[in-house]
């Protein structure tokens, strides 16, 4: 089978890449980006000839499509993901995030891709940032399509997932930047909230919803959460570090939790032990045909965000942290 991999060289992109060719079933993965430098690394550390990549932007749907042709199943990965970027440039967000999303749906359905799995955000949730706005219109946007199919050829789904630990630009490879340069670690306040997952976790999200899903499924992912500042202490105490914190204040566009499902979408949703699968909402527009008396439960329900999720202690996230080899290496490159 052949694969395509949108935002492959991302840090979800090259994981998944390297899942990919412990199969024996898969023939090609092809990574499709704009970064050709990405790309090279890639060539140069990934010795096998079944990854061919792909220079484009999903903002070009020529390029998309040419290559999506002979593709099985697409994983839809390319974004922009930064939250203080997208609110002072939010018309390159939507570009890509919502249009260039469309794109790639668009050119799956018309090259009889088999499954399509496109990543969002817990920040499409309830958005208060650009970000999450253009990943919740990024979910609508796939959701419309998957009404249009119906039970067509192609199958389109979602997964939503937290913070992915030690992914590139999170927080904690810059607190271990910071100690090793003896610099405060910086902190939004230490009150705040966020979902703990790792790649590996993320990697296991989209494989699920890969194998699982009907047409529209969005798929999210139970995790952990810990404040900020538990966070923080717990870095400090793994590297043995007095650097200390300093307070900066919330940033442009954040929240002081994060949700992965609200109230509304629990109500259609089943639980799969480790897993949501959301439902879409497959009416169309003539709504009288949908008489209900409504949800009586919807009012005693809540949200599943991360200030109701599963807490750990700073003792917990320790114990988290020290799965992730980064942090073995970091560590490791400390005590040199």
């Amino acid at each position: 089978m052949k694969v395509i991999v949108t935002g492959g060289t991302g840090s979800f992109g090259r994981k998944m890449v390297n899942k990919l060719l412990t199969r024996s079933d898969v023939s090609e993965i092809r990574v499709f980006s704009r970064d050709e430098w990405k790309q090279d690394q890639m060539r140069n550390e990934i010795k096998d000839d079944r990854v061919r990549y792909y220079v484009g932007d999903v903002r070009d749907r020529l390029s998309v499509d040419g290559a999506m042709r002979g593709v099985d199943f697409l994983f839809h990965a390319a974004a922009l993901k930064q939250v203080p970027s997208c609110e002072f440039f939010p018309h390159e967000a939507v570009q890509t995030n919502v249009l260039g999303s469309r794109n790639v749906a668009l050119s799956a359905i018309a090259h009889g891709v088999k499954r399509a799995v496109f990543l969002s955000t817990d920040k499409a949730v309830q958005p208060v940032n650009a970000m999450g706005m253009s990943k919740a219109l990024m979910e609508k946007s796939v959701q419309a399509e998957s009404r249009r199919l119906g039970d067509g050829d192609t199958v389109l789904a979602t997964v939503r997932y937290g913070n992915v630990m030690y992914s590139r630009g999170s927080v904690i490879p810059l607190f271990v930047d910071q100690i090793a340069r003896g610099q405060p670690l910086t902190l939004t306040v230490p009150e705040m909230t966020r979902f703990l997952l790792s790649l590996e976790h993320a990697i296991e999200l989209v494989d699920f919803a890969l194998q699982n899903a009907r047409q529209g499924d969005l798929f999210v992912r139970k995790a952990p959460a810990c404040t900020v500042g538990d966070l923080a202490q717990a870095v400090l105490e793994l590297f043995e570090s007095d650097v200390g914190t300093k307070i900066i204040g919330i940033r442009h566009g954040e929240k002081l939790y994060e949700t992965l499902a609200s109230r509304e979408e629990l109500g259609r949703s089943e639980d799969m032990g480790d897993y949501y699968r959301i439902s879409m909402d497959d009416r169309d527009l003539n709504y009288e045909k949908y008489f209900s008396e409504g949800d009586r439960d919807e009012a005693a329900r809540d949200d599943y965000h991360s200030h109701n999720t599963q807490r750990l202690d700073v003792a917990g996230v320790k114990k988290l942290l020290l799965t992730l080899p980064e942090i073995h290496q970091a560590l490791a490159a400390r005590r040199r």
